[in-house]
C-alpha cells in the first residue's frame, strides 16, 4: 500500500485527541446504559408491581422496546470508543518506532528528508590514501532488515546505518497508513439505521460490528484477558482495572467477560445480556436447523429476563458453540448462603425445551429452598456448560453408543472450573454448596467429584434419575457418603439400564430393542423416544447379554454401581414412583423427568429443596434397592 502519510504527520499526530474523542463516546455509552438500567430495574418493575390490564401490558412492551434501543446505543457507542482507543494504541506504537529511528539519526548527525530518505556524512577510510569515504543518501529498500550481498556493501560504515534508519522510518509510516485505512473502514461501518426502533436486523449488523472491532482491538484489549489464569486471579485482574477499562471490555468483549469464571455475577449478567442480543442478531435469518433451534432457546431466555422473574435471574453464561451454552441462576450466587448448581443430561441443548423446562427446574428449586429455610438466601443454577450427548430418532443404537463417558468427562472439568469461580466470588465465609446431576448430568457430576480435589466448595451432592456416576461407592465422591443423596423413581428405567458388561452383548439385541423402543416412543413425541430407545435397547441388550451366559452384579448399571443401591452407600430419599412407561395418558419420560416438579412429584421436589437449603436432616428417606 502506498503511504498516505508522511513521517512528519505521523510524528505530529496527537493521539490524545483520539483518546479524548473516545472518552466522549464512552460517556454517551454510559448514559445509554444508565437509561436502560432505569427502565429495566425501576420503571418496568414498578409498572408490573402496580398495574394490570391491556394498557399496562402495552406500556411494558413499549418500555422494553425503549430499553432495547438504549442497549443498542450503549453497544454501538462503546464500539466506537474502543475503536478510537485501539486506533490511538496502534498509532502510538508506530510513533514510538518512528521516534526511535529519528533519535538515532540525530545522534549520528544524519538528516532525514521529507520523503524518508536519509543523508549520511563521509566516514571510514578509503583503500587508497586513507581519506574518508564520501557521504550519500539512503532510501528504504522496502524490506527492513535486508542485508545486501557482501560484494555490494558500501564501504562507508555510515551507509548501512542510514539504510537501517530509512527502512525503519518508512516501515513505521507504511504501518501507520495501513492502520489508518483499516480503522477508517471500521468507523465508516459503525453507522446505525434510521428510525426509532432497533429491529433484529439491526442487532445482526451490531453483531458484525462487534466482531470486526474485536478483531481490530485484539492487541489493545483481548490479549490482556487472563484466559489461562485461575478464577481467583481473574477476579483480582478485574478488580485491578480502571472503570474505563471495564466499560470497554463489557462493550467489546461481552462474550469473553460474561463467560469468564471468577468474574462477579453482576458483571457476568450485564455482559451476557448484551451478548444475548448479539447472538440473537447473529443467528437471525439463518435457516439451518441448528441456528433456528438455538435462536428459539435464546429468545425464550430473553423473554424471561425481560419479564421480571422472581427470584431474580442472573445470566452467568451464554454461547452458541457446540449444542449451545447457557448458565442461569435464580438468585445471586455471590451473596447467597446456599448455592446449588444443577447439570442436565442426555438430549439437552440450547433450545426452547431447555429454556422452558430446565430453567423452571432451577427456579422451582430456588423457590422451594426459600420456603424450607426462609432465614437463609439461596441461588439455584442450571449449568449447560458442556455438550450433552444427543438423541437421533433415526439411529437408536448410535444414540445409545455415543452415551459414553467422553462428554461427561469434558463437562466434569468445565463444571469444576465454574464451581471454582463461584467459590472465588461468593462473599460468605462458608457458603453451603450443592452439586446436582440429573440423568447423564449425574455422570458429569460424579466424574467431577472424582477429579483431584473434588467439586470445589461442594458440601452435598444430589443425583436423580442416574444411570451411574462412574464410581463404585459414594465414598469416591469426596464429600462423604452421608452427604450424597439419591432420588430414583421406581418407574424410571434410566436408573435400571444394563451394565457395561451387558452392553458387550448388545449386538442385534440393542439394535432391535432400541429401534422398537424408539419407534414406540416416537409415536408419543421426541421426548418419549429418548426413554423408549433406552428401555428397548436395555431390554434387547440384556437378552443378548444373558444369551452369552455372562454374570453381573445386581447393583451394576450402565456407569458403575447404581447410586440408589445399598452397595453404593448413599442416602436414598423418597420420590414418587412416577407413571409406568406405557401408562395411558402419560409420556414415556415422565418418571425420569418429574424429580424437580413441585406438583408432579412434590416429595422429590421438597427433598431436593431441603438439601439445597441446608436442611438435609429433614428429608423423607427411602430404603436403598
Amino acid at each position: 500500500m502506498t503511504p498516505t502519510l508522511t513521517w512528519a504527520q505521523l510524528r505530529d499526530l496527537k493521539c490524545a485527541e483520539l483518546e479524548g474523542a473516545a472518552d466522549g463516546w464512552g460517556k454517551s455509552s454510559n448514559r445509554a446504559d444508565a437509561a436502560r438500567d432505569r427502565i429495566e430495574r425501576q420503571m418496568l418493575t414498578g409498572l408490573r408491581d402496580t398495574q394490570e390490564g391491556e394498557a399496562a401490558q402495552a406500556a411494558v412492551a413499549r418500555l422494553r422496546q425503549l430499553g432495547r434501543n438504549f442497549q443498542y446505543v450503549y453497544t454501538e457507542c462503546g464500539l466506537v470508543r474502543t475503536t478510537l482507543n485501539s486506533l490511538a494504541h496502534e498509532m502510538k506504537t508506530q510513533q514510538r518506532a518512528l521516534r526511535e529511528a529519528l533519535d538515532d539519526a540525530a545522534a549520528l548527525r544524519f538528516t532525514v528528508h521529507a520523503d524518508g530518505t536519509v543523508s549520511y556524512p563521509a566516514g571510514g577510510e578509503g583503500l587508497i590514501g586513507g581519506a574518508p569515504l564520501r557521504g550519500g543518501t539512503a532510501a528504504s529498500s522496502g524490506l527492513p532488515g535486508l542485508v545486501p550481498p557482501s560484494g555490494l556493501v558500501a564501504p562507508n560504515p555510515n551507509a548501512a546505518k542510514a539504510q537501517d534508519i530509512a527502512d525503519r522510518v518508512t516501515g513505521a509510516v507504511r504501518a501507520a497508513a495501513e492502520i489508518d485505512w483499516r480503522y477508517a473502514g471500521i468507523l465508516r461501518r459503525l453507522k446505525a439505521e434510521e428510525g426509532l426502533k432497533v429491529p433484529d436486523s439491526t442487532w445482526k449488523d451490531a453483531a458484525g460490528d462487534a466482531a470486526e472491532v474485536r478483531d481490530a482491538a485484539a492487541a489493545y484489549l483481548e490479549d490482556a484477558i487472563p484466559h489461562d489464569a485461575s478464577p481467583a486471579e481473574r477476579r483480582d485482574w478485574w478488580a485491578g482495572l480502571t472503570q474505563e477499562q471495564r466499560e470497554e471490555y463489557l462493550a467489546v468483549y461481552p462474550d469473553r467477560i460474561g463467560n469468564l469464571d471468577g468474574i462477579s455475577a453482576l458483571v457476568r449478567d450485564a455482559a451476557n445480556r448484551d451478548n444475548l442480543q448479539l447472538l440473537i442478531g447473529k443467528l437471525e435469518g439463518r435457516d439451518d436447523e441448528r441456528s433456528m433451534t438455538q435462536l428459539a432457546g435464546l429468545r425464550e431466555i430473553d423473554r424471561q429476563l425481560g419479564a421480571g422473574t422472581q427470584p431474580p435471574m442472573f445470566l452467568l453464561g451464554i454461547g452458541d458453540e457446540g449444542n449451545g451454552r447457557a448458565i442461569v441462576s435464580f438468585g445471586n450466587p455471590d451473596t447467597a448462603k446456599n448455592v446449588a448448581a444443577y447439570v442436565p443430561g442426555l438430549g439437552t441443548s440450547l433450545d426452547r425445551d431447555f429454556a422452558e423446562g430446565d430453567l423452571k427446574r432451577a427456579r422451582d428449586t430456588a423457590i422451594g429452598a426459600a420456603e424450607m429455610n426462609p432465614d437463609s438466601s439461596t441461588a439455584s443454577i442450571v449449568w449447560l456448560g458442556y455438550d450433552a450427548p444427543q438423541v437421533a430418532l433415526n439411529d437408536a443404537a448410535g444414540s445409545l453408543d455415543v452415551a459414553g463417558e467422553g462428554a461427561a468427562r469434558s463437562g466434569a472439568h468445565e463444571y469444576n472450573e465454574f464451581m471454582t469461580g463461584l467459590s472465588a466470588t461468593n462473599q460468605n465465609d462458608d457458603p453451603h454448596v450443592t452439586a446436582i446431576g440429573h440423568s447423564y448430568g449425574s455422570l458429569a457430576v460424579g466424574l467431577a467429584a472424582q477429579e483431584r480435589g473434588g467439586i470445589p466448595g461442594a458440601d452435598d451432592i444430589i443425583l436423580v434419575g442416574s444411570p451411574g456416576t462412574g464410581a463404585r461407592t459414594a465414598d469416591e465422591l469426596g464429600v462423604g457418603p452421608e452427604h450424597v443423596f439419591v432420588g430414583a423413581a421406581e418407574n424410571d428405567s434410566v436408573t435400571k439400564l444394563p451394565n457395561s458388561r451387558e452392553a458387550s452383548g448388545l449386538g442385534s439385541g440393542i439394535a432391535g430393542g432400541a429401534s422398537a423402543g424408539f419407534a414406540l416412543g416416537a409415536s408419543l413425541g421426541p421426548a418419549g423416544a429418548v426413554v423408549g430407545g433406552a428401555v428397548g435397547g436395555a431390554a434387547g441388550g440384556a437378552v443378548g447379554y444373558l444369551a452369552q451366559g455372562a454374570q453381573s452384579k445386581e447393583s451394576d448399571v450402565w456407569f458403575g454401581t447404581d447410586p440408589a443401591h445399598q452397595d453404593f452407600g448413599a442416602n436414598r430419599f423418597a420420590v414418587s414412583e412416577g407413571p409406568e412407561p406405557v401408562q395411558r395418558g402419560h409420556g414415556l419420560m415422565e418418571a425420569h423427568s418429574n424429580y424437580f416438579h413441585p406438583t408432579k412429584d412434590q416429595m422429590s421436589s421438597d427433598n431436593i429443596s431441603r438439601i439445597v437449603s441446608g436442611k438435609s436432616e429433614d428429608i423423607v428417606r427411602e430404603r436403598p434397592r
